[in-house]
């Protein structure tokens, strides 16, 4: 059995089917064109962060961007999970 959920931390979970990417949250700085448009989006309300300030990957779904406290390597992992 294929788990559904990828959980992101701190008891938060997204469906599997909805995440288009998972990326290293750190690599977004060395680059301005990506921190302008992180800064748009969480302006505009499209990033949901649980973690403050804790935050190491991003997964983008669909209609939002979620931070997560777990590296994108295990998230990347957790996405090919059997359970």
């Amino acid at each position: 059995m294929i788990a559904l959920f990828l959980h992101i931390g701190k008891g938060h979970m997204i469906k599997k089917e909805d995440v288009v990417f998972i990326g290293d949250l750190e690599s977004t700085k060395d680059s301005k064109i990506t921190e302008e448009f992180f800064d748009i989006i969480r302006e505009e309300g499209f990033i949901i962060d649980h973690f403050e300030d804790e935050a190491r990957s991003f997964i983008l779904t669909g209609e939002k961007i979620y931070l997560s406290i777990i590296s994108s390597t295990t998230l990347r992992s957790r996405m090919e999970e059997i359970i």
